[in-house]
């Protein structure tokens, strides 16, 4: 596919944002096609780029791995917005841009008069996406948005963790990510709406209120049911079985998601599928513990290799609990072509996660490197200026 493919292909997004949120919405609208400027202090860049280790490079040229992990298929350009002349710039840009991406604390856009009416002002087609940590107003709208704190306070580490550890943070960022996402999708909607009205709008979410968007039935548990839910560790709290079981030589992911298969997993495992006591998933839910040991001398009494075999000779959901390493070898990642191949400026040709959506008429992007700091200043600003005017890219 050519490199401006995609069903975004045409959009201008300007990103003011940095770290993780905000730069995960940016890149998913990269890789559907839009054309993405990241806008960057000088000197420092984004947050992320000092997050580490690991680094790759060499001396002086080192590259963060989380930096990279956010930031594929975008341009880098260095502007001071404490400088009236860079400042300009920048509303130059806006004026021509069709996305403003930005995750400031609330009100620093109205600091540095860029408020919703002064961009209304510059562009009235704008679309504008705001992120913050805990919204907009209210008693915590002034709280910084940290993944770990949200994830905490938006009760997802209480339901995160074995019964009788301690709460546990999901292993990725998942509020931002989420909040990324969700931003993501408020913009190509909002974009959507433009063609009725002619006019932009102004999206917003947050992260805590992306982690209370999918508690899903977790949340309805306790508004509906009136039930705080608790750790589980590894089991479904509500189906069972469904979890991480111990094999002679591993541990494998079991799912028995209906009836059906209850009825061809539990010979499998020398249970009858009519006892009494495990009958219906409600009686096993509740007698997990029962099920779990008369399940335990089979599952043990075979390694990770031949209960896959079993199980999906049965028909019965199943998979192995991967290192990412063993991911990334998967076979399965190379025929949805989930690992980008792009040349960087300074490491070569690096390896990175690649966007999940395949789209069947309008292309799937190719993907491009991470941005160095301030790689596009000159061609991005020149533009602004006729192209005579050189700027400083770091």
């Amino acid at each position: 596919m050519e490199r401006n493919s995609g069903p975004l292909s045409g959009v201008k997004v300007i990103d003011l944002s940095r770290a993780l949120a905000g730069p995960y919405a940016t890149m998913m609208l990269a890789d559907a096609g839009a054309e993405v400027i990241k806008v960057e202090r000088p000197g420092k860049g984004d947050d992320s780029r000092g997050w580490g280790p690991p680094f790759v490079g060499g001396p002086g040229a080192e590259e963060s791995t989380y930096f990279l992990s956010v930031n594929r298929s975008k341009k880098s350009v260095v502007l001071d917005f404490k400088d009236p002349k860079d400042l300009q710039e920048l509303k130059e840009l806006i004026c021509g841009a069709d996305v403003l991406v930005e995750n400031f604390r609330p009100g620093v856009m109205e600091r540095i008069g860029l408020g919703e009416a002064e961009l209304e002002a510059l562009n009235p087609r704008l679309v504008v996406l705001s992120i913050t940590g805990f919204g907009e107003g209210g008693p915590e709208g002034h709280k910084p948005g940290f993944d770990q704190i949200v994830q905490g306070e938006a009760g997802l580490m209480s339901i995160t963790g074995l019964p009788d550890g301690p709460p546990i943070k999901v292993g990725v960022p998942i509020a931002d990510i989420l909040a990324g996402m969700f931003g993501a999708f408020g913009v190509s909607s909002a974009l959507m709406e433009r063609e009725r009205s002619g006019r932009g709008q102004r999206v917003q979410t947050s992260l805590l209120a992306s982690v209370v968007a999918i508690h899903t039935f977790q949340g309805t548990r306790w508004l509906v049911a009136g039930e705080v839910p608790e750790r589980t560790g590894n089991r479904h709290p509500t189906i069972a079985p469904y979890g991480a079981y111990e094999c002679a030589d591993g541990v494998i992911n079991i799912a028995v998601g209906s009836e059906g298969i209850w009825q061809r997993f539990a010979p499998l495992v020398g249970l009858d599928p009519n006892d009494e006591r495990f009958a219906t998933n409600g009686d096993r839910v509740r007698g997990v513990k029962e099920l779990e040991e008369a399940m335990a001398p089979a599952l043990k009494s075979a390694g990770v290799d031949e209960w896959m075999e079993r199980l999906g000779e049965a028909g019965v959901p199943a998979g192995r609990v991967r290192t990412l390493d063993q991911v990334y070898a998967s076979p399965q990642l190379e025929h949805l072509k989930l690992i980008d191949e792009v040349d960087h400026p300074t490491l070569g040709r690096i390896r990175l996660p690649g966007s999940p959506l395949q789209y069947g008429r309008s292309g799937r992007r190719a993907a491009s490197a991470p941005p160095l700091l301030g790689q596009h200043t000159e061609e991005e600003l020149g533009r602004l200026a006729g192209g005579t005017e050189s700027k400083k890219t770091t």
